[in-house]
């Protein structure tokens, strides 16, 4: 994700900060009266939600740890003015683990709260309807019950709206449980939008923006991962490409990327592929080290690839994994094509128009 601060790993997993998290954090403590001279209130201020951001660090912990223990990676937490995601390389494969993995969130908010209430009965302070405005113990303990209380609102793709959708993934195909629970989720975002707008709540629509958003972008994601079932990389390669040896200079790689569309070149060292030279990756080595250095030395050498008779969607998955847009393409370890996100796209298109040919001759 572009704009982030790297904070550093925990469990393995790195933690960024998105850059507008700093401007919340400047318009809090201006909010609580930095302006007005009113310093240790807007200190308190600035401090409490550095610390409601701690508990939605380790929501986002649960997730990832949960997912861990079914063989699924997380690639960063980012840390967002509107809360936090947890980017996982991919989804539970079993609606059950889907479950599991979608309550970590929330389970780890109600052991924080049970833990902060402990704390404040210990002290001699029982609570019965935490306050904000009650101290920094009890106003987290309220934000942690809110926490829980939101994230389980039905909306997907939130906590809850995963939940839903992995009940309905035990009674239909996964693609129209996810159709179904992004429908319902973009409903909710709609009336919590108006909600927001209604109230002057700005925060609220914002929220809802996202959620539309996102429950639209996982529906596309589960039917694209439908349509590639049981389709080889071989049928999506790119079989016409440039390459380039570890000998040329990166002038070479930026004469073909000016010429043409292709923006990754596979990397050969004689016959033995080598790796992908990305576009940004040459222009980086280009404004530091020149047009005259030797590919090689630029090039990675533990980049993923793919297997031509592999299935499709295996292959995209590790795509996305690795944020890559585009791997190359082996075949008992020779290189034989291409996959790119571009041609991956155009394969769906040319399948969408061949089934609606085919429905559309059914019909008459």
């Amino acid at each position: 994700m572009r704009w982030t601060i790297p904070l550093g790993r925990l469990f393995g997993i790195r933690i960024e900060l998105h850059v507008t998290f700093l401007l919340f954090i400047g318009w809090i403590a201006v909010e609580q009266g930095l302006l007005r001279g009113e310093l240790a209130a807007a200190l308190d201020a600035v401090l409490l939600l550095l610390l409601v951001f701690a508990c939605v660090l380790l929501h986002e912990l649960g997730h990832a740890l949960a997912a861990r223990r079914y063989g699924i990676a997380t690639r960063d937490i980012v840390l967002l003015p509107i809360g936090g995601v947890a980017r996982l390389t991919r989804m539970p494969d079993k609606p059950a683990q889907e479950i599991v993995v979608a309550l970590a969130g929330p389970a780890v908010n109600v052991g924080i709260g049970l833990l902060l209430a402990l704390v404040l009965y210990g002290t001699g302070q029982p609570i019965v309807t935490p306050r904000l405005s009650g101290g920094p113990l009890e106003a987290l303990l309220l934000v942690n019950g809110l926490m829980v209380l939101f994230n389980m609102i039905p909306a997907f793709p939130m906590d809850g709206g995963r939940v839903l959708r992995a009940l309905l993934a035990m009674a239909m195909p996964y693609a129209k449980a996810t159709r179904i629970a992004a429908g319902v989720g973009q409903s909710i975002a709609l009336v919590l939008g108006v909600v927001g707008l209604l109230n002057h709540m700005p925060t609220l629509p914002i929220i809802a923006l996202f959620v539309f958003l996102a429950a639209g972008e996982e529906r596309t994601a589960a039917q694209t991962r439908v349509s590639l079932a049981g389709v080889p990389v071989e049928a999506a390669m790119l079989k016409e490409f440039h390459h380039l040896t570890v000998h040329d200079p990166l002038r070479r790689a930026a004469e073909h990327l000016m010429r043409g569309s292709q923006q990754d070149f596979p990397v050969l060292d004689g016959d033995q592929l080598v790796g992908v030279l990305t576009r940004d990756e040459l222009v980086r080595a280009l404004q530091s080290r020149g047009a005259d250095l030797p590919v090689g030395e630029v090039v990675r050498h533990d980049g993923p690839r793919a297997n031509a008779d592999e299935p499709l969607d295996g292959a995209v998955a590790r795509m996305r994994a690795n944020g890559r847009s585009a791997l190359p393409v082996v075949r008992d370890g020779r290189l034989v094509g291409l996959l790119t996100i571009e041609n991956i796209g155009d394969l769906l298109l040319v399948r969408d128009a061949l089934r609606r040919f085919a429905d559309g001759r059914r019909s008459a």
